[in-house]
């Protein structure tokens, strides 16, 4: 017996079968690094058509999480994507680096400003710390294969953008979108300071709930009011009641609001001490029963307008307050009328400003009550919900205490209960010049991804309150406004003032403000006017970037094409990014919006320390590597809750694992094939090489379509497709036999090698933007040919050379999806004779196909070459009139299988089993083929 493994064409390559990525993408990384791997692409596609994504800075605090690297990935494959699309696409990486949180980690290191240390050695504290953080933050988005300008990102800390941010609020101003007052807004206790709504996190709180009574200065003139249908004015105090679950806003109580057309009924309650109470007339029964009335009948009705001036006396004080009228009192819950504090409430401010009612500003910064607050001076407001409630029952204004739990506003820092409190603030006026409707406009203009997103920030603009932008802090952009002493008026020149303000930041940072002297901005006027002392909020930072980054960067040449963050964001930088934009420019930063989910445990349960059930990055790449984390964030459907364990991730490898074998079986069977030089003619090759070609132009065109259309997980399940059934099922386990046993240089092998490297050059590319690394990886182990490969796979472009082969041939998709068909209940008749131990293996087998004559025209087009499609030694077609009794009844009407073991000998070459072997006299051992593929031309094949 002769040793022929020296003529048969044994698979070859470098390319390792083990990913190793844990340890390689480090290494690969590096690499990219030292090679300038993102201006190489740059330099490619300068001068194309360009396609903006715009990142959203995540703030410079604390390692990255997995809701980061989702974020980040699909930026990464978007970008990507786009740059195979031959478009230029950018991607510079921000930060968001102002604000409270950091300045809370500073304080636990350094102490307070203006303690232990200057508030301008603070401020310097503060930007060390953050740029610490961002270090940190910026390996963890390179390791995970992300590819940008890490070595030039934008942060708002800088102070080109400081100065920028600056003229930013100097433009809003100008265009007369500013305003000052005493609004109340989101204030945090523990923060001191005034939040933005994406600061705002709503939770389930246990509240105190009170009925409490406002007796009627002029019981007799109240009553008059109420038509008596019983014509009499009953007896006992009068009163108008509330409900409210925030006892310690009644001190600041300053009116009662009813709504002009509802109906109102004045309660005659007897018993022992009789009263008469005002309420609602469609909640009086209910409200009977509530506070335990049995014997209680109606005095009269009157519609709220009929009431309106009339004066109650506060509960806890010797004053008088108002009956007014309010559009947002309703009759839903509580009494149909309410108590109005002006501080403590953005309806409550707005009804009592149009009565005059101003706020009266009892609760400090600290939740505290003043020292001029009757009864409960230096109490927190909190703690003083029981001693107001004690204060109401002895009084007898008490009706009812109960406690309920409901949604209640929290910190999403400090997770604690917040308040509305009216304070000095400034705000950009949704109204004053028609933000508002401008921005409803605008949203119109822009493809919202997915669809809902539009109507959900429509309804946030319609109903959002004017945006309070000033924070009592020292970590932040200051508002560089001068306003008069007496007048609070701002300077008549603050646009040329600013602008000076705003070279000296762009030289010094935003300490120059506050060590600058007014005196050298203001001349002899500096005396007449005072600093503002408050800072900007950070999302005006954040919100501004499409003005300070877009519009000044080089690589940027016009507005953003894309904004991409989780769905939390439409009140958070959509929101604060649009509503600057608008206000600057009158139009909206971006032409689309996409939004991505969050990330939840396998119970449904988001992610948190405190749950125990975070999942951390630097976890997942050090265990399964970043081309995994990568998979599986492009194969979820983003647009909703991701859900995270290690079995996905599990799952994740054993996809990357079928994909990853693919690659290998292609390179390594491309061994000694040059493209230049071995590549066979679209007409000249094997039809199913050809089909299989085709079937991958065709394929190309809608991966391309998918990730145009940012539907990345379709990518994912085409591609895994393609690798298991179409290629794996079939094609590689069909051409096999003649990839191995083939003459080397034949047109058989050639063919077959042909649309290998065509399908390898196209599948890497169709990888890359998701499988960064091993698409890399795969690139560099492809055969050249003779002209000189790009260095990375990122710098090309989509494969255009497998195009041509994208039409329909005769024996296309639909002829081989039939030929598959067959071929798989072949499978399972070879697979029921393996069983019954009739033959060991699918060579050992001689096949028989009685089919229809459909079927028959069809698999007789395959000539000889139908066995190599089955891969059996032996495979005829008769008609199913000769079939005999004991054959496989498929599940395709007209096919039966009949397999029977061969009695031919075995090819000791190809392991076919052929009456010719043993016919040469030199080559005893090979079949015919086998001795033509050895000695002489090569064997021709036409289909398979």
């Amino acid at each position: 017996m002769s040793d022929y493994k020296h003529t048969l064409n044994l698979p070859d390559t470098a390319f390792p079968m083990r990913g190793n990525l844990a340890q390689r993408e480090p290494e690969m990384i590096k690499s990219w690094q030292k090679k300038e791997l993102y201006q190489q692409i740059r330099a490619a596609k300068k001068g194309k058509k360009s396609f903006i994504l715009h990142d959203g800075p995540p703030y410079a605090n604390g390692e990255i999480h997995l809701g980061h690297s989702v974020n980040k990935i699909l930026k990464d494959i978007i970008v990507k994507s786009k740059t195979l699309s031959d478009f230029d696409s950018p991607y510079v990486p921000g930060w968001d680096c102002h604000g409270l949180p950091i300045e809370l980690m500073v304080e636990k290191k350094v102490g307070k400003p203006g303690k232990k240390v200057t508030a301008a050695e603070f401020r310097q504290k503060c930007r060390e710390y953050a740029q610490r953080q961002i270090d940190g933050q910026l390996v963890g988005f390179e390791r995970l294969g992300v590819l940008g300008d890490w070595q030039n990102p934008y942060k708002t800390m800088d102070f080109q953008s400081e100065a920028n941010i600056i003229r930013a609020l100097g433009k809003i101003i100008d265009n007369g979108h500013l305003q000052k007052g005493a609004k109340p807004v989101h204030f945090c206790t523990d923060c001191g300071s005034a939040l933005a709504e994406a600061e705002v996190e709503y939770k389930d709180k246990v509240s105190h709930a009170i009925d409490i009574a406002f007796k009627a200065v002029d019981a007799d003139t109240l009553v008059s009011k109420f038509h008596h249908p019983e014509d009499h004015a009953g007896e006992g105090d009068v009163s108008v009641v509330i409900w409210t679950t925030t006892p310690w806003t009644i001190p600041s109580n300053q009116a009662i609001a009813l709504a002009a057309d509802v109906e109102y009924v004045l309660m005659q309650i007897e018993g022992n001490k009789p009263q008469r109470l005002v309420v609602a007339s469609e909640l009086a029964s209910g409200l009977m029963d509530k506070w335990g009335f049995e014997k209680f009948h109606a005095l009269g009705y009157a519609k709220g307008g009929e009431l309106e001036n009339l004066t109650v006396q506060h509960p806890l004080y010797d004053k008088q307050v108002p009956l007014i009228l309010g559009d947002h009192v309703t009759t839903d819950a509580g009494t149909g009328c309410v108590h109005t504090a002006p501080d403590h409430g953005i309806e409550d401010f707005d009804v009592g400003a149009k009565y005059g009612i101003e706020p009266i500003r009892y609760v400090g910064a600290n939740g505290v009550y003043n020292e001029d607050v009757e009864l409960f001076a230096g109490q927190h407001i909190f703690k003083a919900n029981e001693n107001i409630i004690e204060a109401l029952d002895n009084n007898h204004a008490l009706l009812k205490h109960t406690k309920i739990e409901h949604s209640y506003a929290h910190c999403w820092r400090h997770k604690t209960p917040i308040i509305y409190r009216a304070t000095p603030q400034w705000f950009i006026s949704m109204d004053k010049a028609g933000l508002r409707q401008k921005s409803l406009g605008e949203i119109k203009n822009v493809e919202w991804l997915p669809e809902w997103g539009q109507g959900r920030i429509e309804g946030m603009v319609e109903g959002r309150p004017d945006w309070c932008i000033s924070r009592q802090r020292t970590w932040g952009v200051p508002i560089t406004l001068f306003i008069h002493n007496e007048t609070d008026e701002l300077h008549p020149q603050s646009a040329e003032i600013l602008e000076k303000v705003a070279k000296e930041v762009e030289a010094k940072g935003i300490q120059a403000w506050w060590d600058i002297d007014k005196a050298e901005l203001l001349g002899e006027e500096a005396t007449q006017y005072r600093k503002v002392e408050d800072t900007l909020d950070v999302w005006f930072d954040s919100g501004v970037t499409h003005h300070f980054v877009v519009d000044a960067r080089e690589e940027f040449n016009k507005a953003p094409d894309l904004y991409l963050e989780g769905s939390d964001q439409h009140r958070g930088w959509f929101m604060s990014s649009l509503m600057t934009s608008v206000a600057m420019n009158d139009k909206a930063p971006y032409n689309q919006v996409l939004t991505h989910g969050f990330t939840v445990d396998k119970n449904g349960h988001k992610m948190s320390k405190s749950l125990g059930n975070v999942v951390s990055p630097k976890d997942v790449t050090g265990k399964y590597g970043a081309d995994i984390l990568r998979l599986w964030v492009a194969s979820t459907d983003y647009t909703g809750e991701m859900t995270v364990d290690d079995e996905i991730f599990k799952r994740s490898a054993d996809t990357y694992r079928r994909i990853r074998n693919t690659s290998r079986f292609l390179l390594a069977n491309l061994s000694g094939f040059n493209p230049a030089t071995d590549a066979v003619a679209s007409e000249d090759m094997v039809a199913l090489d050809r089909w299989i070609v085709g079937k991958a132009a065709r394929l190309q065109q809608e991966i391309i379509a998918a990730y145009d259309k940012y539907q990345f997980h379709v990518v994912m399940q085409k591609l895994m497709n393609f690798c298991s059934v179409d290629l794996g099922s079939f094609y590689l386990d069909v051409i096999k036999d003649r990839q191995y046993t083939a003459k080397a240089d034949s047109t058989a092998r050639r063919s077959c090698q042909t649309a290998l490297y065509h399908i390898a050059e196209a599948m890497t590319r169709w990888m890359a933007p998701v499988l960064s690394f091993t698409a890399q990886e795969i690139w560099q182990a492809l055969p050249a040919g003779n002209e000189k490969r790009d260095d990375f796979v990122f710098t090309g472009v989509w494969y255009a050379d497998i195009e041509q082969y994208a039409a329909g041939t005769e024996m296309g998709d639909e002829y081989w999806s039939q030929i598959l068909a067959v071929k798989e209940q072949v499978n399972r008749a070879l697979e029921g004779a393996k069983k019954e131990k009739l033959i060991g293996a699918s060579l050992a087998a001689e096949v028989t196909l009685y089919v229809s004559d459909s079927i028959a025209e069809n698999l007789n087009k395959l000539e000889d070459e139908l066995r190599f499609v089955l891969i059996t030694s032996v495979a005829q077609v008769k008609p199913i009139s000769d079939k005999p009794a004991n054959v496989f009844d498929s599940e395709i009407d007209g096919l039966f299988v009949g397999v029977e073991a061969t009695e031919a000998p075995k090819c000791e070459r190809c392991w076919h089993h052929s009456d010719t072997v043993g016919q040469h006299l030199t080559h005893t051992d090979l079949c015919h083929r086998c001795v033509e593929n050895v000695e002489g031309e090569g064997e021709v094949r036409k289909f398979a």
